[in-house]
Formats: C-alpha cells, structure tokens, sequence
C-alpha cells in the first residue's frame, strides 16, 4: 500500500508553471513487517500456547485441518518429529491465507529456541525442522564480592549458567567457599541471541578473578600441541592442573589436616592426615586426578575406601567413610579427573556424614589445601612470547572493564 502525501508550499503570485517544482511531494511506503519469515500482508498469523494435555488433535481441527491430514503429520513423519511430543507452555503458530478462505496453510511448532517445526498442511502434507541462525555477541561485565560468588553475579544481571562455568574453571585454583569481601571480578563472554532473543551464554573468552589481594587470569586459547581451546592463565599455565582443589561440592570443612587432632569418638590426640568436607550423604566424590584405582574396600575406622595411584608424579590419593561406590569401580580401573567414583557417607569411625580427604606424595602425607599443584599441558617455553603477544589486546580489555 502506497501512502502519499503533499506537503503545502507557499507559491508566489507571480511565479511561472515551471516553478511547480518547489511543491515537493514525498511517497512513504508501509513497512512490512513479519513473523516468523511469514509477511502479515500476504498471511493472516495466529498463534497460540499448547495446554496441558493437548494433543495436534485437539489443536488443528480448530483451524479446519481435517483428521486424515493430522494422521499423515503423525504416522509418516515420524523421523523428522514425533508429534506426540510437543509439550504444554510450548508456542505455535497458524499461518493462515489472506482471503475469504483463511485455510490453514502452515502449522509452526516452537521445538527449542533454535528450531522450529514446519508442518505444510495444504497439497503435499509435508514437514520440515528449520534451525534458526544463532547470532553471538561479545559482553563484558565485573562486580565485587559481597557476600558469594553466586549473588554477585545474580546481582549483575548474569546467569546461574555463566557462574557455574566460571566456578567450573577456577576449580583447580580457587576454593569459592573462601572468597574473601572485595574479592572482585572481571569477565569478557559470549552471550547467544536468536532472532533478538537471549537465550543463553557461550563460551568464557577471558576472566580475572581477584582473590585475596591475588590476580588470576584465565584466557580461552588453542592448544598449539592439539589444536584444541583451553584455558591459560596469563603465564601460559593451563588452568587444569594435575589435581582438582577438592573432589566434592561440600557444604564446609569440618576439620583440616593436623599432626595432633582429638579424635571426636576416641577422645585420643593422633594425626588427622587429612580434610575432612561435611556434605550430605550421597554426594558425589569425583577422583581429583586421573588414575588407576589400588584399594576399594573396607578400612577399619576409615568405613568405605578408595585409594588411587596417580599418573601424576609419585602421587595418591585416598577418599575415607564413603556411603558406596560407584558403578564399576573396583581394583585396577583406570579413572579420569573429574569422574564419579562414589559417594559422601559415614562409614566407619564418624560422627556424621563427610569425605576425610587424603594426598599422599613419595609416601608422605601432605596437606591438600596447603599443595602446589603443577599445571597440565602449559603453553610450551619456544612459544609463551607468541601466546604472551596474542592474548595482550583481550587481557587489556579485561583489565580495564569497571566494577
């Protein structure tokens, strides 16, 4: 539709008809909009959300689609989606033609946030899965720690999502039970967008968390050694290390490593070569190292046990009152850092549910939250200049996002 407009001019009196060129006269065309790809100047687009116990069979015959075609939808498409599986709270569309008819052309079924189901309901029934583009966008943001990490990145406006990743990444580093007030951080994302919509964070580029006065940088790079993406600190130390800081989500440490402890139950003063992390029974402990499993069994006072070899240097570790183990782990079986192993119990001498924690380096025990752990796979020494060069544009933008 073609809207023009002509604006009044003032014309002398004695002006000539040539002169009727200073009446300007302006065509503004309506702007066509669309939904979903569909133009609402040739469609009618209605849309709707699927209730609970809703079935296409309840939805379509709405619309004046007959039942044969809902049974073609159903039973010979099968492979590109099972109809029966759409679910309540899920938004659909009907596209509609523009005419006295307003047949049922299209039936549009919202799968996920990138992809859409097309189901063609005139001529050839057909179906189709359009996946849409996923634009991302660079975000930085930094704010100090008032209380926990969590809240402080909730109060940012940033997602459960994004604090788990960076918990996830600083767990060979940082112990985010003891983030001190003031602690502070900065962080450079991916944040995904589809068709203007957020719906979700990517990849971590750049972080730095400052904890006890401490800078600890970390830097999305490839690996020179496989071509794959990690994360290094500034130095080129790869963010893994050779052990996690711990092998449990745990709710506190109820007791620390000491070579004189009064035992709770025997009231007896020996060395307590280990830490001991309350957390309730069934949570899951993780080997912090890969290795190979040495012991699985009983233990007198230590209940449940697991002891692991370490490739890792002349290195083992040991997991005490466990509840039970898990699946397949037994004498002999080689294990990865991060793998479930078994879970939080209360077996032996205890006084309530907790993993003792132990390390063990050339046969000697050692404090787990004292060790310096080495980290795996560093940037190589003939190639730190290069990855030092690379990643200095990203770390002075990091270093200069505001809190």
């Amino acid at each position: 539709m073609l809207l023009s407009r002509c604006e009044s001019t003032n014309i002398p009196e004695n002006s000539s008809p040539k002169d009727d060129s200073s009446i300007e006269e302006k065509v503004v065309e309506e702007k066509e909009t669309f939904i979903q790809g569909y133009s609402q100047k040739q469609f009618i687009i209605d849309s709707g959300i699927v209730k609970e116990n809703q079935s296409l069979g309840h939805i379509l015959p709405k619309y004046g689609v007959n039942y044969s075609t809902i049974a073609v939808l159903s039973d010979s498409f099968k492979s590109v989606f099972d109809v029966k599986k759409i679910y309540p709270n899920d938004k659909y569309y009907i596209i509609k033609s523009n005419d006295s008819l307003k047949e049922a052309i299209d039936f549009l079924y919202k799968k996920s946030s990138t992809e859409m189901v097309v189901m063609h309901l005139k001529d050839s029934v057909n179906m189709e899965i359009l996946k849409k583009p996923i634009t991302i966008e660079l975000k930085k943001s930094g704010g100090k720690i008032n209380s926990s990490l969590w809240k402080s990145f909730i109060d940012k406006g940033l997602t459960p999502a994004l604090v788990n990743k960076v918990a996830n990444l600083y767990a060979w580093t940082i112990d985010f039970f003891g983030v001190q007030e003031n602690d502070f951080f900065k962080i450079i994302y991916e944040a995904k967008y589809v068709d203007g919509e957020f719906i979700g964070v990517g990849e971590i580029k750049a972080v730095l968390f400052n904890h006890m006065g401490n800078d600890y940088y970390a830097f999305d790079y490839e690996s020179p050694i496989d071509k794959e993406n990690y994360y290094y600190n500034e130095k080129g130390q790869s963010m893994k290390k050779a052990l996690l800081s711990a092998p449990l989500e745990y709710i506190r440490i109820s007791s620390k490593f000491s070579n004189s402890r009064l035992h709770p139950i025997t009231k007896v003063y020996k060395p307590h070569h280990g830490v001991d992390y309350a957390a309730p029974t069934g949570t899951p402990v993780v080997s912090t190292g890969d290795g190979k499993i040495t012991f699985v069994g009983r233990a007198g006072g230590a209940g449940k046990m697991i002891k692991i070899k370490h490739s890792y240097g002349d290195v083992e570790t040991k997991y005490l009152h466990l509840s039970k183990y898990a699946p397949g782990i037994k004498k002999g079986v080689s294990v990865k850092q991060g793998q479930k192993i078994a879970e939080v119990g209360s077996t032996g001498l205890s006084t309530g549910p907790h993993l003792d924690y132990r390390i063990y380096i050339d046969g000697k025990a050692v404090d787990p939250l004292k060790l310096t752990v080495p980290s795996k796979d560093p940037i190589p020494d003939t190639l730190k200049t290069k990855y030092i060069k690379d990643i200095s544009e990203i770390k002075n933008s990091l270093d200069q996002i505001a809190l």
